[in-house]
């Protein structure tokens, strides 16, 4: 019986999940790894740890389900975007730690080009804006900083990749330099028009060409994994990074359709067709999907810090042991104190794009307290959703195009129910969570099963999309108006400062 076996390469962690033939999960393993925080606003990952991780979870999840390597039909992988890896081709030995995309270091390289007068040109051919969130200025930053690296870069002795294409090429034993359009469309390097990577570009930053991967469909012929690895030799047939394979999972196929991903970050996208829609608000116009040449394009707002927060509360504040221990907290928040978090640890994203802003909070009194914090920072994730909402439905508001009726959500944060009702409260309109949400993981290995044969086409898979729950919403409309709006004066205050 054929199965599937997805990688989720993530911030935080490495998961390999095996899908059977009928998309049903059969197991998973997963693996933490540190985080390296060597400076303020500073965010690295060992390289070693990336790839050991994802080796053994691959290996663990085929050893507990007992599936021989002859019954995986392909491998699907989807990862963290924007985290940079550079390594030398001959000896696969990385030359710095990987550059997390939350790592805010090349600010004002970022604040220079746009001084300059570039971010008009940038964003024309890659739909992103000049930040320190992509990849083209950390891998700058590389080259600038480990001696004689650009010039074993121009020598061709040194390969870049975001973090899919590094695990293709140690899974293929250096044979495969390649990734996918959604990946390589979030580095500020790739122009999503052309479909190629961007001279100008690359010539401004003064990065090798030499050193780029060539890119691929989502679903394609990424190579085949070594046959010591696990028993045989796989292929890898499906790439998409994590956000997008999120859109792919929760079948958001048609323009118009809209989902949010909530991980250690939110990332809300909006399917617009073969259309590439430039954003009025800065949001990101983006590849969602990209099948036989042909991409289809989204429009992304992204914000920095959503399971993060909660992570802030078990690790930072130390107010809860496990994630779960926010939704009795919060349920049991004083209503009336009004605390506000606005969790800008590493700046504020869409549509805002501060840097250099940091976190703060509002309404303390003294009677605020765990349960208060906890209300907070449940909160926080629902009102940056709203904010990416508002400017989506204002870039997407032409005439013919589809009204935004429901949001599909998924990621950890998503099993919370008084997350998702506050969501539906803030945003007023329904919520929709899937039965399965491993969304991410789905998306990757339903690009690699369709390309291998053994999973349905574009619409069958559509059919196969279950719901589990709708939130629908309850909270007044002068209710979410006062909130949304003592929200809007918590952010006008933390951008001031």
């Amino acid at each position: 019986m054929p199965h599937i076996l997805a990688i989720d390469q993530g911030t935080t962690s490495s998961r390999a999940i095996l899908f059977d033939a009928d998309m049903k999960i059969a197991g998973t393993a997963q693996e933490e790894f540190t985080q390296h925080y060597p400076a303020s606003g500073w965010v690295e990952h060992d390289v070693s740890d990336l790839w050991s991780t994802t080796a053994a979870t691959c290996r663990a999840v085929i050893e507990k389900t007992g599936v021989a390597a002859s019954d995986i039909a392909a491998i699907g992988i989807t990862n963290q975007r924007e985290t940079v890896v550079v390594w030398d081709r001959e000896t696969g030995k990385p030359i710095h730690n990987a550059i997390v995309w939350q790592d805010r270091r090349t600010s004002e390289i970022c604040q220079q080009l746009k001084a300059d007068g570039h971010e008009e040109m940038v964003t024309a051919r890659t739909g992103l804006l000049l930040d320190p969130y992509f990849s083209a200025t950390k891998l700058k930053w590389i080259l600038d900083n480990v001696e004689g690296a650009r010039a074993r870069a121009r020598e061709g002795k040194l390969l870049f990749g975001t973090v899919d294409c590094f695990l293709i090429w140690k899974l293929t034993g250096g044979a495969s330099h390649v990734t996918d359009a959604t990946n390589a469309c979030r580095t500020m390097l790739y122009d999503i028009h052309k479909g190629r990577w961007s001279t100008s570009i690359a010539k401004l930053l003064d990065i090798p060409y030499e050193m780029l991967p060539e890119v691929k469909d989502s679903a394609a012929e990424f190579g085949v994994t070594r046959s010591d690895l696990f028993g045989r030799e796989i292929p890898i047939l499906g790439v998409a990074g994590d956000q997008q394979a999120a859109t792919v999972g929760q079948a958001c196929f048609q323009p118009g359709m809209l989902k949010s991903t909530y991980g250690t970050g939110c990332f809300a996208l909006l399917n617009t067709g073969d259309t590439p829609v430039a954003s009025k608000n800065r949001l990101l116009t983006t590849i969602a999907y990209q099948f036989d040449g042909k991409p289809t394009y989204a429009l992304e707002g992204s914000i920095f810090i959503a399971g993060a927060v909660v992570q802030w509360l078990r690790d930072g504040l130390k107010i809860i042991r496990e994630a779960k221990e926010t939704q009795p907290l919060a349920e049991s928040a004083d209503e009336t104190q009004g605390v506000i978090l606005v969790p800008a640890f590493t700046g504020l994203g869409a549509p805002y794009w501060n840097a250099e802003c940091r976190g703060a909070i509002f309404g303390l009194t003294r009677n605020s307290g765990p349960a208060e914090f906890a209300r907070a920072a449940l909160e926080s994730v629902g009102f940056q959703t709203r904010d990416l909402l508002e400017a989506m439905h204002d870039d997407w508001s032409a005439p013919g195009n589809a009204t935004l009726r429901t949001l599909r959500v998924d990621g950890g944060m998503s099993a919370s129910d008084w997350a998702m009702q506050f969501l539906s409260d803030i945003i007023g309109a329904p919520v929709d969570r899937p039965a399965v949400l491993e969304t991410t993981a789905l998306g990757a290995a339903w690009l690699a099963g369709m390309k291998a044969g053994v999973y349905p086409d574009m619409a069958g898979f559509s059919d196969s999309w279950a719901l589990e729950r709708t939130f629908e919403p309850r909270m007044s409309d002068a209710d979410r108006a006062r909130k949304y709006a003592a929200w809007g004066k918590a952010v006008k205050a933390t951008l001031s400062v």
